[in-house]
């Protein structure tokens, strides 16, 4: 089975999960290729609103951050839309963040991205953790 084939059969929650994966592997390319559109946009505020933009940036963090670990803890979908929660390290011993990234597809593709996040603290007065 080819990858496009694959494709359509994974659920949008499977796509949007399996590109942050490549992402964090440091298949940037080979994310975009098989899971964004062409029209792709997002709401990152410190790059260009573009596809290029965002993954020349993705290509960049590859570059400094290797060793990235990239910890689903869930995902959830409804209909054209997925939000997935993650723990992203910067490497190994980084405390990291909690980001949810919230997709939008169409045509299962990825069409529309936002991502917020909030560093994991080294101390919290919350006992349940930001996980």
């Amino acid at each position: 089975m080819n990858s496009v084939q694959q494709n359509e059969v994974l659920s949008n929650k499977e796509k949007a999960i399996s590109f942050l994966q490549l992402v964090a592997s440091g298949d940037v390319r080979k994310a975009y290729e098989r899971f964004v559109g062409s029209d792709f946009q997002h709401h990152n505020p410190f790059f260009r609103g573009d596809r290029e933009s965002l993954m020349r940036a993705m290509e960049e963090n590859e570059e400094t951050a290797p060793d990235k670990v990239l910890d689903v803890k869930r995902a959830i979908e409804d209909g054209e839309e997925v939000a997935v929660h993650s723990h992203i390290k910067q490497n190994p011993e980084d405390l990291g963040a909690a980001v949810v990234h919230i997709f939008r597809f169409q045509e299962g593709r990825i069409v529309e991205l936002w991502d917020v996040g909030q560093p994991v603290p080294e101390r919290s007065e919350n006992e349940n953790g930001v996980f």
